[in-house]
């Protein structure tokens, strides 16, 4: 993506939003009331769903498209992206990956969700979006719908039942929907996840086409720790330079997570570039220093490098499993150094290089004080 490029992304955050947790009740937070589909100058960052539970929050994650080399010299440099290499989609044409075989589905992906044994989930969330408008215009009408196949079932469809975030420019056109789908999840539970028709456009544009799909799960296992659970989202731009807001904070009040504790915290975002510097994500907890959450796979200064990883590994099975997804991060980061002297308080800070992005969800798991 080239210097004018305006990166978008999934992931809305309200600066300085203060967000207190109720640490001995269980839900989820009721859809916003704006109607599902109207574009919207924003949508803050709120709290879906929080927990204190024995368990913990497993996530599945795909890409929905990606490059394809027409030419030899640029297949070549497609695999080589797909492998891990530096690169953007304004490079390339992009297409749709396709998985399930099925004539009548398009742009299917899977990912492994790992629910532990003996485990029921307590609440699951499906997120998916992506750009509209590359090479052809999709619908926006379209976007609240998607195909969804457990482990070893067939296609269900999944509609959106919460506002749908939708922001367009010159040159993309951007959404972000979501459903709950706990009942789903716990009838399907481990095991290949298959998501199809993902409404993103494909083919080639400076802005680039990009688009994927996160499932975060809470579940419940007796023999696990009890553990403070938390998921929010929103859909909101985050970019540096002139009248644009170059970085924004969510603050987690009331969370007493005791000293030396181990957490984790999950981002989905969209359009970040690997290898275009000055993204990053930073926590504090309480009064005390301010840490970058980093690993090997996502630089301090390019957090949001289209990668979907663990602790900068990738863990689970997903098909097509590209370490460069040319526009789709979900990762998760360890958060226990941030937790050694303890914490009442969190606060995530996150900034954007110079073209931008869009910030869609973001999960924290902490151990609960006994």
């Amino acid at each position: 993506m080239g210097s004018s490029r305006r990166i978008l992304g999934s992931l809305a955050l309200l600066s300085c939003l203060a967000l207190s947790m109720n640490v001995s009740a269980a839900g989820a937070a009721g859809p916003p009331t704006a109607p599902a589909g109207r574009e919207m100058a924003r949508i803050p960052f709120t709290q879906r769903y929080q927990a204190e539970l024995h368990g913990g929050l497993v996530r599945a994650s795909n890409a929905g498209i990606s490059c394809r080399g027409e030419e030899p010299a640029q297949a070549a440099s497609c695999d080589e992206v797909k492998r891990g290499a530096a690169g953007v989609n304004s490079d390339f044409e992009m297409f749709y990956s396709e998985v399930d075989k099925d004539p009548d589905t398009y742009n299917s992906t899977r990912a492994e969700l790992k629910i532990p044994a003996g485990a029921k989930v307590a609440y699951a969330r499906l997120y998916w979006g992506g750009n509209l408008r590359v090479g052809e215009q999709k619908p926006p009408e379209d976007s609240g719908r998607v195909l969804v196949a457990e482990p070893g079932g067939a296609y269900k469809e999944v509609l959106a039942d919460t506002v749908i975030g939708h922001r367009s420019d010159a040159g993309s056109d951007a959404y972000q929907a979501s459903a709950d789908v706990t009942p789903m999840v716990r009838k399907g539970g481990t095991g290949m996840w298959t998501v199809a028709q993902l409404n993103i456009a494909m083919g080639n544009s400076p802005v680039g086409a990009w688009g994927g799909w996160t499932l975060v799960a809470a579940y419940e296992q007796p023999q696990e720790p009890v553990r403070r659970v938390s998921v929010w989202d929103g859909f909101e731009e985050l970019r540096a330079g002139a009248g644009a807001t170059a970085a924004e904070t969510v603050e987690l009040a009331g969370l007493d997570a005791p000293a030396g504790a181990s957490g984790r915290v999950g981002v989905v975002g969209y359009d970040g570039d690997r290898g275009v510097l000055g993204d990053s994500l930073m926590v504090t907890a309480d009064s005390g220093r301010r840490l970058n959450l980093s690993d090997g796979e996502n630089p301090f200064n390019d957090v949001m490098n289209s990668t979907i990883t663990d602790f900068g590994h990738s863990t689970s099975v997903r098909q097509p499993e590209n370490m460069n997804n040319l526009g789709y991060d979900a990762d998760v980061f360890d958060l226990s150094p941030a937790l050694s002297g303890g914490a009442r308080n969190l606060t995530f800070r996150f900034t954007g290089e110079n073209q931008g992005h869009f910030l869609g969800v973001l999960f924290v798991q902490t151990d609960a004080r006994r």
